[in-house]
């Protein structure tokens, strides 16, 4: 495919008007932009020229864990010296950011000027097999990976796996991450459900870690891998290669979180099965600069040194459960800056938020967001402090109101923490470039 030098003016209006004509789950609810099946990706796929045979693959899906999993994994391939293609969602700043190829220095996203020519090129595609944005951008990223060279491609999966857009592939590795209750509309209300949808990305023949297996999930992966007749590695079992290193590599990790010693025994239980036999030194240096290397935003992310302020899109019950206990654990005031979206079960993420923070509920802009003055309901009907908690209509506003909390502290250790919505954290990240605060810490 050509590229055209293009203005940035032409770019934009290309972009939104995808967005407009194709909508994202980040800016219209989940079930008007998901679009469960195969049939239209393995039709697009085609019309690319089947580029997802151009590479080998490792597959990830999982509820909570995938995104970190599948950087590890392609910062520690490119160390390795294998020209790595990574795919992930949601974007933080720019859409671009979903695919990326990794070097051993760093990553790059495709030019705009091929994003706008894949678009122009394939336009007609779009409208006629009525794709949805996630199908065009995974689809754009195999065949971007393929032009780019790419030896390996780390694919993470969008939403659940079995009817995924990613899983027309046929991978060299399968990885499963954790199985947590989310989307349960779409994935079902148990944790054997939605663990079938997940295990359907489990091929024959094919290798399968299971990064987390709970007693309701374990037998839902075993009888899954037996009917494919796929090898199945449970990485919580096994001492993988490395692990001795462990301690050393968790503590100079950029990727910090007390989620990531769970997702490191599942990277390290993966990587060998994929290359064999991976060199030790590289692979942790790999491990300890994923973020950097790989541009990698939104977990347990420090933002600012002073105040101390830390941003996860950890959106779910299974996820915040560690963040809140983590948060505790540091024992500083806190002040939380939270953003959910409608279709998330509060309910269960209610009893697990610090009642000894102060808390800014704010909401972000998306039609997905339950409004700010909605949230603090429902907070105050849980047994909430009303004198401890507030609305800012706004992002901005909430982080610039949780600024000015955490300086009125007279101990001058408070802790901020942004999360709760990968909607708010990406609206929150930007704040943190170019000055607005002094002492951002922005990678």
């Amino acid at each position: 495919m050509t590229t055209t030098h293009i203005s940035e003016e032409r770019y934009n209006a290309e972009i939104a008007e995808l967005f407009r004509r194709f909508p994202s789950v980040q800016n219209v609810p989940f079930a008007n932009a998901y679009k469960p099946g195969l049939e239209r990706m393995h039709e697009f796929a085609h019309e690319l020229g089947n580029p997802q045979n151009d590479y080998r693959i490792i597959h990830v899906a999982g509820t909570n864990g995938k995104g970190s999993v599948s950087s590890m994994l392609a910062s520690s391939l490119a160390a390795l010296g294998m020209e790595t293609g990574l795919f992930t969602s949601p974007h933080i700043r720019d859409f671009r950011e979903r695919m990326k190829m990794v070097g051993s220095g760093g990553c790059r996203m495709p030019d705009k000027a091929w994003v706008y020519d894949f678009i122009v090129t394939y336009r007609k595609v779009f409208e006629g097999l009525s794709l949805s944005f996630f199908e065009i951008t995974t689809g754009m990223a195999m065949k971007w990976f393929s032009e780019c060279g790419a030896s390996a491609v780390v694919l993470e999966v969008g939403l659940g796996g079995r009817l995924d857009s990613t899983n027309i592939v046929t991978p060299d590795l399968s990885v499963i991450t954790s199985i947590g209750l989310d989307h349960c509309d779409l994935l079902g209300d148990t944790l054997e459900k939605i663990a079938g949808e997940k295990a359907g990305i489990i091929k024959r023949g094919v290798p399968v870690v299971i990064g987390e297996a709970l007693p309701q999930t374990r037998p839902v992966f075993e009888h899954a891998a037996s009917e494919n007749c796929a090898p199945v590695h449970f990485a919580e079992d096994s001492q993988p290669w490395l692990w001795d290193s462990r301690g050393r590599i968790l503590e100079a990790m950029d990727l910090q979180g007390s989620c990531q010693e769970k997702n490191l025994r599942t990277v390290l239980t993966a990587l060998p099965l994929f290359v064999g036999n991976p060199d030790a030194d590289k692979t942790a240096d790999a491990l300890v600069h994923t973020a950097q290397r790989t541009d990698f935003h939104g977990r347990w992310e420090m933002l600012c040194r002073k105040p101390l302020t830390i941003c996860d899109i950890g959106h779910n019950a299974h996820a915040l459960r560690g963040n809140f206990a983590q948060l505790e654990a540091m024992h500083r005031p806190m002040v939380i800056v939270y953003a959910v979206m409608a279709d998330k079960d509060l309910d269960a993420i209610l009893p697990l938020m610090p009642r000894a923070a102060r808390y800014i509920f704010t909401t972000p802009s998306t039609a997905r967001a339950l409004p700010a003055s909605r949230v603090m309901e429902r907070y105050l009907s849980a047994g909430g402090d009303r004198s401890a908690c507030e609305v800012c209509d706004s992002v901005p506003l909430a982080v610039d109101r949780a600024f000015s909390l955490a300086a009125a502290q007279e101990s001058g250790d408070a802790v901020i923490y942004i999360g709760g919505s990968t909607f708010a954290v990406s609206e929150a990240v930007p704040l943190f470039r170019g000055g607005r605060y002094e002492g951002a810490a922005g990678r």
